[in-house]
């Protein structure tokens, strides 16, 4: 039995709506078209397990086998997801969003954006399924897998949340928060886009930030 995506559940979406709506109020950078902290979140300290295979990881800063929650250079994004495969909609169309997104880049715009793709549902989500999924949306990626503690250090850095809840039929309930976070060479988390934000949107602010950094 496929798992439902709960996000339509009402105190998650509610929190999430009220967060978006108090950090948009304080945004100081209108050229872009995400939600600006006027105090940033520092991910920097976080770092995770990389299952992608050697040969086919993105360019992010990747020590003793984990990936560590800044871009590589200061010309240079990571951008990072917290979600799961079995996800029937929101994980898929935001995806979907950015693969749109970055094709409307040029191709050297491309080489200097990675996607961390974090795992909320680790039981599911091996190794070998990340490798064959992540690749259809971003060529420049990590597949990044945690469990308990460590995976919930990492969704508090990002001020994101997850649950999986098993019934005892089996079936699966995965909830989530579903934001698109780009994170800086410093560990700073520069923008977070809410789910819904279309792909001309991310587009536009990727340009934005790709030429602040090349200009750094």
């Amino acid at each position: 039995m496929r798992p439902r995506q709960v996000l339509s559940r009402g105190p998650l979406v509610a929190a999430l709506v009220v967060a978006a709506l108090t950090v948009a109020g304080c945004s100081s950078t209108p050229e872009l078209q995400g939600v600006v902290r006027a105090d940033p979140l520092e991910v920097g300290d976080v770092t995770l397990p990389d299952v992608t295979a050697e040969g086919r990881r993105g360019g992010g800063l990747v020590e003793d086998g984990r990936l560590v929650m800044r871009a590589a250079a200061d010309d240079r994004l990571l951008l990072v997801y917290f979600g799961f495969l079995n996800c029937p909609d929101v994980c898929p169309t935001t995806l979907a969003d950015l693969r749109s997104a970055l094709a409307r880049l040029d191709a050297a715009q491309r080489e200097r954006v990675d996607l961390a793709f974090v795992t909320v549902d680790p039981d599911r989500d091996g190794p070998e399924e990340l490798a064959a999924y992540l690749p259809h949306f971003a060529p420049r990626h990590h597949a990044l897998r945690a469990e308990g503690v460590e995976l919930n250090a990492a969704l508090d850095a990002f001020l994101a949340s997850a649950s999986v809840e098993v019934a005892d039929d089996g079936s699966v309930d995965v909830a989530h928060s579903a934001l698109l976070y780009a994170v800086d060479a410093d560990g700073r988390v520069v923008v977070e886009w809410p789910f819904g934000t279309s792909a001309d949107a991310l587009a536009d602010d990727l340009t934005v930030l790709l030429a602040r950094g090349a200009a750094a």
